[in-house]
């Protein structure tokens, strides 16, 4: 897997459609630009973040080139830590450990080439299943915000989790 920046007219027509629902949709970005993604709002979200956060897309791909993931990512200078958002892979290609990959090469990008002394996400808690892909990365949960979110007629908690450079950690550092 590689990683490598974002590039709209490449990469959009291919990942506007790996999110195929509305409640998918919602986990995702927590509704921040419509449904079904567009070109156009979801270019004002990526500037509108990288304008107040730093925020910078990627996106991950097989050795071929082929896209398999997205993700956003900011540091935060004066506290250290960076962020991820907006995590994505192909529908095609879940359940293979490529989400599992793709957050390793992330946090390792976060270490090694901004210096972050930690990295944080936020996930809904009716997102099991992206929780259990960000655990097993060694992300923990450092809070819980109850009923943060609403999507018809569910609640969801809202999940800070953090991994942190540690000497002990995967990342060898």
């Amino acid at each position: 897997m590689k990683i490598r920046e974002y590039i709209e007219d490449k990469d959009f027509p291919i990942l506007k459609d790996w999110i195929t629902d509305e409640r998918t949709h919602a986990m995702w970005c927590a509704n921040r630009t419509a449904f079904p993604l567009q070109k156009e709002s979801f270019r004002q979200l990526l500037d509108d973040i990288a304008e107040r956060c730093g925020d910078r897309a990627f996106v991950a791909t097989d050795e071929d080139g082929k896209l398999e993931g997205f993700f956003c990512y900011s540091i935060n200078k004066d506290t250290g830590e960076g962020m991820l958002k907006f995590v994505m892979v192909d529908p095609a290609r879940r359940g293979k450990g490529l989400g599992r990959e793709m957050i390793r090469h992330a946090v390792q990008y976060a270490f090694d080439e901004t210096g972050a002394s930690a990295v944080q996400l936020m996930v809904f808690s009716a997102n099991e299943r992206a929780g259990k892909c960000y655990k097993s990365v060694g992300f923990t949960e450092r809070q819980r915000q109850e009923k943060a979110f609403s999507h018809n007629g569910e609640e969801w908690d809202r999940i800070n989790m953090v991994v942190k450079k540690t000497e002990g950690n995967m990342y060898g550092l």
